[in-house]
């Protein structure tokens, strides 16, 4: 009797949650990365900050959007933006160690952005962030370069694909609507 007992009251938990929105399952500041550098990325500690989030690779034909993306993160740190690159090697495009990404990053660009190890971005070994954008957003990388803008309040605001530079007025545009005025 017990037995079933639990297996009811799992079953009924389960369906309770399955019907909650995805954003209360898992909150946006909840996310946490680890750091190329060792230690943890929290966004948590960037809540109240917009960031941009792109998948990136170190083989890929747009590679050179690193330059892209250190430049916007010069230019709008002091204000608040926050540019977290997320090696990934799901396009298979990626060098073979999280010590081989780095060193890559600082030699070639002089990488100061936060940058998180090696990590799956889509399909089922896809980090929990971008399973949730998956779910929530229906957005999905479908290359490297990929970037997704999150605002103040952790909700998705928009995402680009990998041809739209970093620099782009679609992005600086987007980003500077949600930076307070310098």
């Amino acid at each position: 009797m017990l037995q079933i007992f639990r297996k009811n009251v799992t079953a009924f938990v389960f369906s309770a949650f399955a019907c909650l929105p995805m954003s209360v399952l898992a909150a946006p500041g909840a996310w946490t990365f680890d750091s190329i550098d060792g230690g943890t990325l929290s966004m948590a500690d960037w809540q109240g900050r917009p960031v941009l989030v792109v998948n990136t690779a170190s083989r890929c034909g747009f590679t050179p959007q690193y330059d892209g993306l250190q430049a916007l993160y010069d230019a709008y740190r002091d204000r608040g933006l926050v540019v977290l690159a997320v090696p990934s090697q799901d396009f298979r495009q990626e060098l073979a160690t999280n010590d081989d990404v780095a060193d890559f990053c600082e030699v070639n660009f002089g990488l100061d952005i936060p940058m998180t190890t090696i990590s799956s971005v889509k399909g089922d070994n896809a980090h929990p962030f971008y399973k949730w954008v998956a779910q929530t957003e229906g957005f999905t990388p479908r290359w490297n370069f990929n970037k997704i803008l999150i605002g103040a309040d952790g909700a998705v605001v928009d995402t680009f694909g990998s041809t739209t530079r970093p620099q782009s007025a679609k992005i600086t545009r987007a980003i500077e609507a949600l930076l307070p005025d310098s």
